[in-house]
């Protein structure tokens, strides 16, 4: 698999975004206490890989815990198609996209992309959690 634009949106379709994406690279899901609530899904780029095409206005931020990331969504249908932030250990600055928000990707593309589990849970980013099934 190579690079590909790829567009997503939140569900009523106020915002909207564009992203480069290469997901032979790998996908992620994690056992934190934010991201298994919501139960989260997706692949970090850079941010000189992604755009946001519309609803600037349509999105709300949460941060907690080191603030290091934008956890964004459509306050309007409460979806979250990306998030952004900066973490040195990952590279810097990075924006999260939601694969299930992404509206072109077609289904064996998820289903042959490569997943890497982290252990937010337990401050163990690096590792993969003794249990990954209710990810």
């Amino acid at each position: 698999m190579a690079e590909k634009t790829y567009h997503g949106s939140c569900h009523c379709g106020s915002v909207k975004i564009k992203a480069k994406i290469d997901l032979s690279k790998g996908t992620g899901r994690c056992n934190c206490t934010y991201c298994r609530k919501v139960r989260s899904w997706s692949v970090i780029i850079k941010p000189e890989n992604f755009e946001l095409l519309a609803g600037q206005e349509s999105l709300s931020d949460y941060q907690f815990g080191t603030f290091s990331g934008h956890h964004l969504f459509c306050k309007n249908c409460g979806c979250r198609p990306f998030g952004r932030g900066h973490v040195e250990e990952i590279g810097g600055a990075f924006v999260s996209i939601a694969l299930a928000c992404l509206d072109n990707v077609d289904a064996q593309e998820l289903i042959d992309a490569p997943v890497t589990y982290f252990d937010g849970l337990n401050n163990n980013w690096f590792n993969k959690p003794a249990e990954i099934r209710h990810l």
